[in-house]
């Protein structure tokens, strides 16, 4: 993971640079919403599995930038979290992109632990299928770990 190790980060604002120097420039200049968040979809670096999909505010995107371990932004809890912190899950960073306009960011991970990115216990959090009448089916995805053991609920 070199170059993913760095001191003290800080983002150049989204508005101090023209849309074509956000959408062709090297300036990292995350575009968070009005809460202060980016959305972050982490995808398995390995398989190319997507894994997940939450938030990230600046201090999450600090923290995955100079740790090499992703952290997200519970909008449910209202806290910084890393991912695995409880579980044992860690995702290690090996990859951060952005998108065109800096308004989403894909982390590539490796996950570790179990192979559990869900909180569920299931490798993918996208689990189930959106059938044409609207109702969900299982993909066959069995849990890896018990969610009530590890999160002790």
């Amino acid at each position: 993971m070199p170059g993913y190790f760095f001191a003290m980060i800080s983002f150049t604002s989204p508005t101090a640079l023209t849309a074509a120097e956000i959408e062709e420039g090297a300036r990292f200049a995350p575009r968070f919403d009005a809460s202060g968040l980016v959305t972050a979809i982490a995808q398995d670096a390995a398989t190319g599995r997507v894994l997940m999909l939450a938030h990230m505010n600046a201090e999450a995107l600090r923290l995955t930038l100079e740790t090499g371990e992703v952290h997200y932004f519970s909008r449910s809890r209202g806290r910084l979290w890393k991912k695995g912190e409880t579980s044992g899950e860690i995702q290690r960073l090996v990859a951060m992109r952005t998108d065109c306009d800096q308004d989403a960011v894909l982390v590539l991970v490796e996950q570790t632990g179990r192979g559990a990115a869900c909180h569920t216990g299931r490798v993918s959090c996208f689990y189930r299928q959106v059938e044409p009448d609207g109702t969900l089916s299982q993909t066959g995805d069995a849990p890896l770990f018990d969610p009530a053991a590890v999160y002790h609920s």
